[in-house]
């Protein structure tokens, strides 16, 4: 690691990168273990040396022992870029065909990405996601299907073929939960441009009914996959393919019994939806408008907003907790990866709403004090996304809440008012003063961090990150990245912008969750370009105050 880390020498560095490579033939297990963990360090300091040993490192994907093969599946994300990214991503599906079920909730997630960093076109990028549907439909994140779901609406040109390709797909396995929502949701959106166009075929189209559709769908509604939220999907989606041109007046009235079933559903929110999708079909005209295909929703990259993942994809993707700790700390056991992927498979909820605190589940557990109703301005209720109470008029002031939530002041009980009783109200107490600490102040970018914690819940931390430029070059292509060590949990909204101006002040919000009386350590990685230059650099930061999480 000394020679590594001595940049006047690049010749140094590549030779000890290519001895390394030369140590993943060795027949010891632990020879190459070490070689496969050094280089998982390096790679960001000469990807190019390491890429030389590209094929060796893929070949210990299969590889007997379970540890290897996790080092170089981690080593094999961070040699992903724009050239070799359709052979990288081939021997992943491969891999990903038989590796273990710890492996597949990062996977499928780390090729997603890779996919949506790197496709040379849209359809390699659609193919990618589809294929990964379909050998693991129940390891994937719901942020990478909704990701999916944007793209398709974004490519009219390929709905057509997206939607066979799913139809075919659903045919012949539908254990594959996110397979079967995403084709649930395109073949409701575009059943009037499969039913025109068929199923794509290398020799042939073949011509499909609006029979055919409903029936593949109602059969899908029937199977015993199906799940709570694979008949919302499908009550939605055969009432979509109802109301298109394309539907005959016998399969709009299969349709019709099968909402009337459901409004007597036990489960609440498949009787309201069957009910209002039942209404439906008395207004005419009026529910073609109300079904019409949507607008396609904002394409923007994908965001995971809960850190948890073990490996950027290429060395300039935005990185995960587990890759800046260091899998020694941070790597999640099997036991505990498999109630992730069963988490993820059945609990697909907004991602937003879990970060925002409207989630009926909880990461991890949490007393919460419901403050009594009282009025404010609108000013106050935007402040109270950012942890900023109204001052309260009460001789008591209200326990301060959560960054991500908000909060309100309780209101003095009135007087008689004929009475005229002066009512005496005690000094307010000050807010206690915020402070921000410096995590970092070279190459022209300050970082500053600025912990608020809560009496009424210890244990948890907000962390403003404040970013400035303290020169005259604007910083653009901005990421920070943040990990916490394996006992706490962290949350991280998107950042504000990732241009910076000079004079202009950026922010990200961040929520740590800690075993009450620990100290706050966090590992932050940031890379921008400022004056043409590309910078990277990794920060331990340990600043907060002791007995931060005591809430005090």
């Amino acid at each position: 690691m000394t020679v590594l880390e001595i940049e006047a020498d690049t010749g140094l560095r590549v030779m000890a990168i290519n001895i390394l490579g030369k140590f993943l033939g060795n027949r010891d297990n632990n020879i190459r273990y070490v070689a496969l963990n050094t280089l998982n360090k390096v790679v960001s300091m000469d990807t190019s040396a390491v890429q030389r040993h590209r094929n060796i490192i893929l070949d210990c994907l299969r590889d007997g022992d379970i540890s290897i093969r996790r080092r170089a599946l981690e080593l094999s994300y961070a040699l992903i870029n724009e050239q070799n990214v359709r052979v990288l991503i081939r021997e992943l599906l491969a891999f990903l065909e038989v590796a273990d079920d710890e492996f597949k909730l990062g996977m499928t997630t780390q090729i997603s990405l890779a996919a949506e960093k790197f496709a040379p076109n849209k359809r390699w990028h659609i193919d990618t996601v589809l294929r990964v549907l379909k050998l693991a439909g129940n390891f994937v994140r719901e942020e990478i299907l909704s990701a999916f779901i944007r793209l398709v609406a974004h490519t009219p040109e390929l709905q057509a073929y997206t939607a066979s390709k799913l139809y075919t797909a659903l045919q012949a396995d539908i254990s594959q939960e996110s397979l079967t929502l995403a084709a649930m949701w395109v073949i409701g959106e575009y059943s009037d441009i499969l039913l025109e166009g068929g199923l794509v075929d290398e020799d042939h189209p073949k011509q499909i009914s609006d029979k055919d559709v409903v029936d593949l769908i109602l059969s899908t509604l029937d199977s015993p996959y199906s799940n709570y939220l694979i008949r919302q999907f499908a009550l939605a989606s055969l009432t979509k393919i109802s109301a298109r041109h394309t539907a005959s007046q016998l399969q709009q009235d299969r349709v019709a019994e099968l909402l009337a079933k459901y409004t007597a559903s036990p489960e609440l929110e498949l009787q309201q939806r069957a009910v209002e999708f039942a209404s439906l079909f008395t207004l005419g005209p009026i529910r073609e408008g109300v079904l019409e295909r949507m607008p396609p929703p904002e394409l923007k990259a994908t965001v995971m907003g809960v850190v948890s993942e073990s490996k950027p994809v290429g060395s300039t993707k935005v990185g995960k907790d587990v890759d800046l700790l260091g899998d020694d700390t941070l790597t999640t056991s099997g036991p505990a990866a498999n109630g992730q992927a069963a988490a993820a498979a059945q609990n697909n909820q907004d991602l937003l709403a879990e970060i925002f605190g409207s989630s009926s589940t909880s990461s991890a557990p949490m007393t919460s004090t419901p403050a009594p109703a009282s009025s404010k301005s609108t000013v106050d209720d935007i402040l109270g996304l950012f942890g900023s109470t109204p001052a309260p008029s009460a001789p008591a002031p209200a326990p301060a809440t959560s960054l991500f939530s908000q909060t309100t002041a309780a209101s003095p009980p009135l007087s008689n008012i004929s009475q005229a009783t002066p009512i005496s109200v005690p000094p307010q107490p000050p807010a206690p003063r915020l402070t921000a600490y410096t995590a970092c102040d070279k190459n022209e970018l300050q970082i500053t961090l600025t912990p608020q914690t809560s009496a009424a819940k210890p244990g948890m931390v907000m962390i403003l990150a404040k970013f400035q430029v303290s020169g005259s070059n604007v910083v653009t292509n901005m990421n920070f990245q943040a990990a916490v060590p394996k006992s706490q949990q962290l949350q991280m909204l998107p950042m504000s912008n990732t241009t910076i101006n000079p004079g202009v002040l950026e922010t990200q919000q961040m929520r740590v969750i800690a075993p009450v009386g620990s100290n706050i350590r966090l590992r932050l990685r940031v890379s921008f370009t400022i004056a043409g230059q590309a910078v990277q650099d990794q920060i331990d930061f340990s600043g907060f105050p002791p007995g931060l999480t005591s809430g005090t």
